[in-house]
C-alpha cells in the first residue's frame, strides 16, 4: 500500500483488535492507512503534532477511536481541517453512552462525524472515510457500489433461504454452521 489516505487512531492498546478488524473494510477496497495509538489525556503533545503532519503526509480522514471522556477525536478535530470521524467504545461503566456524548456533542465550528458505538461504529467510519474519498476517486465509487450490491444480494439470498426452510430449519442450519465453525478454528 502505497501513500497513507486514512489514519485510524486509538486511545487504548486492548482496542487496537477491534479498530485492526474495522480497517480490514479499508483493505477491501485497497485504501493505504496507518493504524496508532495516541492519547489525548496522556499524550496530548503527540495527539497535537500528529493533526499538524497529517494533511503534510497526505492523509485524507482520520478515524479517532476513544472510550470513557473519548477526546481524542474532538482533540484532532480542533486541530486539523481534515474530516474527522469519532468512533465512541464501549466504556464499563455507560455500555459506551459516556463515550458517545463525548464525542458527538463537539462545539460548533469544530464538528466530529460521529458513529454507532463499538465494533460497528468502527466499520461505519471505515466505510464512510471510503465514501469520502470516493468523491475524487470514480473507481472507488465504483467498488463501493459493487459492495453494496454483494450486500443486498447476501440479505436477498439468506431471506429466500429462510422463507424456503422456514425459520426452524433455517435457524438450525445456522446453529450447525457456527458450531462447526467454532470447531475448525485452530
Amino acid at each position: 500500500m502505497g501513500n497513507i489516505r486514512v489514519g485510524i487512531l486509538v486511545e487504548y492498546e486492548h482496542d487496537l483488535s477491534l479498530l485492526e478488524q474495522a480497517a480490514q473494510i479499508l483493505d477491501r477496497f485497497d485504501i493505504p492507512y496507518e493504524l496508532r495509538r495516541l492519547s489525548a489525556h496522556f499524550a496530548p503533545r503527540a495527539v497535537s503534532d500528529y493533526a499538524a503532519a497529517a494533511q503534510k503526509r497526505g492523509i485524507k480522514v482520520i478515524i479517532a477511536a476513544s472510550r470513557g471522556a473519548a477526546n481524542l477525536a474532538g482533540v484532532i478535530a480542533s486541530r486539523t481541517i481534515l474530516p474527522v470521524i469519532g468512533v465512541p467504545l464501549d466504556s464499563p461503566a455507560f455500555n459506551g453512552i459516556d463515550s458517545l456524548l463525548a464525542t458527538v456533542q463537539m462545539p460548533a465550528g469544530v464538528p466530529v462525524a460521529t458513529t454507532a458505538i463499538g465494533s460497528a461504529g468502527a466499520k461505519n467510519a471505515c466505510l464512510l472515510a471510503a465514501q469520502i474519498l470516493a468523491l475524487a476517486d470514480p473507481s472507488l465509487q465504483q467498488r463501493l457500489v459493487y459492495y453494496r450490491k454483494e450486500m443486498a444480494a447476501i440479505v436477498e439470498e439468506k431471506g429466500d433461504r429462510l422463507h424456503e426452510q422456514g425459520y426452524r430449519a433455517y435457524l438450525e442450519q445456522i446453529k450447525r454452521e457456527s458450531s462447526f465453525a467454532s470447531d475448525a478454528a485452530p
